[in-house]
């Protein structure tokens, strides 16, 4: 018999996906890399190398999905690629490894962007919604 619980948390995670601002969809992807990253460093840590490989690929994958979605016109793309580069090669090394440093790293690195892009989005709404009530 199926879990009634699980599925409605399935269905709640695919409504806010579905529902969810270009903003919300970015800071989703950086909150799933960092539990990527801290599923592979526990992994490591159990040794379970395989499980470790699988998401520190995922981790890499949204880093690659968010240098894919970057727009080549804005100033930032051209500060922010490097970066994500940096983390992709970065994570590509813990993967060989097996390093927990540089997960630590990577997850640091992945931690500002989250909370600057959090805080991004926390002015936007408060510049559209908060000023003269009038959205």
């Amino acid at each position: 018999m199926a879990n009634p619980y699980a599925s409605r948390q399935q269905a709640y995670q695919n409504n806010s996906v579905n529902t969810a601002s270009p903003g919300e969809l970015t800071l989703m992807l950086y909150n799933g890399c960092l539990k990527f990253i801290r599923q592979a460093k526990k992994n490591i840590i159990e040794k379970n190398y395989e499980l470790k490989n699988t998401n520190i690929q995922k981790a890499q994958r949204i880093i690659q999905e968010l240098m894919v979605t970057l727009d080549p016109n804005s100033d930032i793309s051209d500060q922010m690629m490097p970066l994500y580069d940096y983390i992709n090669r970065r994570l590509m090394e813990a993967n060989i490894n097996n390093d927990l440093e540089i997960l630590d790293e990577s997850s640091e690195l992945v931690t500002e962007f989250r909370d600057t892009w959090k805080e991004v989005i926390q002015k936007t709404r408060k510049h559209q919604y908060g000023q003269g009530g009038n959205a």
